[in-house]
């Protein structure tokens, strides 16, 4: 399997996850910064010119969610989705949330330009970053976590995602220590081996 991934953004999630699995895999770090998703080579990959993109046997996969749960079905001995449906909705719902809520909300910060022209709408929506983050926090805080994990004791697909987004809290104005169920998940999600060599790599 190929990864396209970014420093800083979404894609670590699959690197994470990938990690976790103990699924063998080549990364293709691309430099946003030069803009590499948007030149013609990338975007023959991935035409959507965003990451993460898995190239895979049978093509290639976009979406965050949809790559994790490819993880999951790949390695299923990793237990990375419970087995009980309850409880595997409530990876999902998590997943969910964070990729539709906290991520945008984050995203508003530098691609105001996604929904508006004005540059006067672009400012507004930056300025409004720092509370819908919190909003996102106080909620993860109150109804996402159930323990240790998302999942309570049992890590999960949800754990990276949410982690990886919890990275970008200090950077939307987001005092994490606010919020010490969520600053505990982070510690500890730290502390994994899987997100240690995301570290060692720069990519964190």
């Amino acid at each position: 399997m190929k990864l396209y991934l970014a420093k800083k953004t979404i894609s670590i999630v699959v690197a994470i996850a990938l990690e976790e699995a103990g699924l063998a895999y080549e990364p293709v770090e691309l430099d946003f910064t030069g803009g590499a998703q948007t030149k013609p080579g990338y975007l023959a990959i991935n035409p959507k010119g965003r990451v993460p993109a898995l190239e895979v046997p049978g093509g290639v996969l976009t979406e965050t969610a949809a790559i994790l749960d490819y993880i999951g079905a790949l390695a299923p001995k990793a237990g990375l989705v419970p087995q009980d449906p309850l409880q595997a909705a409530r990876m999902r719902e998590a997943m969910c949330y964070v990729g539709s809520t906290m991520h945008v909300n984050h995203a508003h910060k530098l691609r105001g330009a996604r929904w508006a022209d004005l540059a006067e709408s672009h400012a507004d929506m930056r300025a409004k970053v720092p509370q819908t983050m919190a909003a996102c926090c106080a909620h993860v805080e109150a109804a996402v976590l159930q323990g240790s994990y998302v999942l309570g004791d049992a890590f999960s697909l949800a754990d990276p995602y949410l982690y990886v987004v919890s990275t970008w809290l200090a950077g939307d104005g987001v005092e994490i220590g606010d919020y010490p169920k969520l600053s505990a998940f982070n510690a500890r999600m730290a502390e994994r081996p899987s997100v240690a060599a995301m570290r060692a790599r720069g990519w964190l």
